[in-house]
């Protein structure tokens, strides 16, 4: 999980006006995945401050390796959700107030699924589907009346556990309640080219509610080449019926490695975009911040530290 991001002085608070670029774009509303014909986000900038980057670039003033670390926090960054924001409507609304003020579209992460790896592993997560609900409504309140693209519950369809028919529910009601909202974009997690089949993704995806959706996100936090995630998309689109997806490419410069887990010689992927130059991709997202560590293995500190060692590597590729 990346770090507790610190709010930016001096930001509005405010909810923002609401806005309608984005449900203009090619002539359509905001499209769902079962009928999408155009990129919700076409001609849209993204937001979203690497805040430790940024940090660890003004750790490294006078230093040549500071540029590379001030490059790496220029590049919009998702932010990611979860019981470690005590208040999350308070961090939704100054965020999306934030990018509203710049013109652009936030990107948030929703990493908050009850009992997520079946472990009970995951302290402070939501103890029945009733209260992750309600977080999610505070998610969705916090968006208010502005415009946010939200990647919803990485890992949750892919490493499918416990009680399937719950989890399905819970997806169908979260993509409910975002969607409620006309400026939100929301992308459910559907793993990664090199781990299931499409057709396979496909069902649990269908059974998730990505109909009432905008698309399905590709990648979060892995390092699989974009060209081999946008040929997995297309499968799993075409048994969608033409559904849409995003691809982190924060990480997957270099393609995979020998670990998931802070694996070397990695790089930075292409800098997030809504112009793919590919119609069912509405963007490349950086969705987990690079440099953050992805646990304690091969040789990284906790989940979710920023690594300035792993950064560097990363921004040299």
């Amino acid at each position: 999980m990346p770090a507790v991001e610190e709010p930016v002085a001096g930001a509005p608070t405010a909810e923002p006006e609401p806005t309608v670029e984005a449900q203009q774009e090619d002539g359509q509303s905001a499209g769902k995945a079962g009928a999408s014909v155009g990129n919700p986000l076409s001609g849209r900038s993204l937001y979203g401050p690497h805040v430790t980057a940024a940090r660890a670039a003004a750790q490294l003033a006078g230093r040549g390796d500071a540029a590379l670390l001030a490059h790496m926090a220029s590049v919009p960054t998702a932010m990611w959700l979860g019981p470690h924001h005590g208040d999350v409507r308070a961090a939704v609304r100054q965020r999306v107030a934030e990018a509203w003020a710049a013109g652009a579209v936030p990107v948030f992460v929703s990493y908050n699924m009850l009992d997520l790896d079946c472990d009970g592993r995951l302290a402070g997560n939501p103890e029945s589907p009733a209260a992750y609900a309600a977080w999610i409504g505070e998610v969705a309140a916090g968006i208010g009346a502005g415009e946010a693209l939200v990647v919803l519950e990485p890992d949750t369809l892919a490493h499918l556990c416990g009680d399937q028919a719950q989890r399905f529910a819970m997806l169908q009601a979260a993509v409910g309640i975002l969607e409620a909202n006309p400026g939100t974009y929301t992308y459910l997690d559907a793993g990664h080219s090199n781990w299931m089949d499409a057709s396979t993704m496909a069902g649990r995806l269908r059974a998730a509610g990505v109909d009432q959706a905008d698309g399905f996100a590709l990648n979060v936090a892995n390092f699989q080449r974009t060209a081999d995630n946008i040929g997995y998309g297309s499968a799993v689109s075409a048994a969608l019926g033409g559904a849409h997806f995003v691809v982190d490419t924060s990480r997957n410069g270099n393609g995979p490695g020998n670990d998931w887990c802070n694996p070397s010689g990695r790089a930075l992927g292409e800098p997030s975009t809504t112009a793919t130059g590919h119609p069912l991709v509405d963007a490349f997202l950086w969705i987990k911040p690079p440099g953050e560590s992805d646990g304690t293995c091969n040789g990284g500190p906790p989940a979710g530290q920023f690594w300035t060692g792993k950064a560097l590597e990363l921004a040299r590729g």
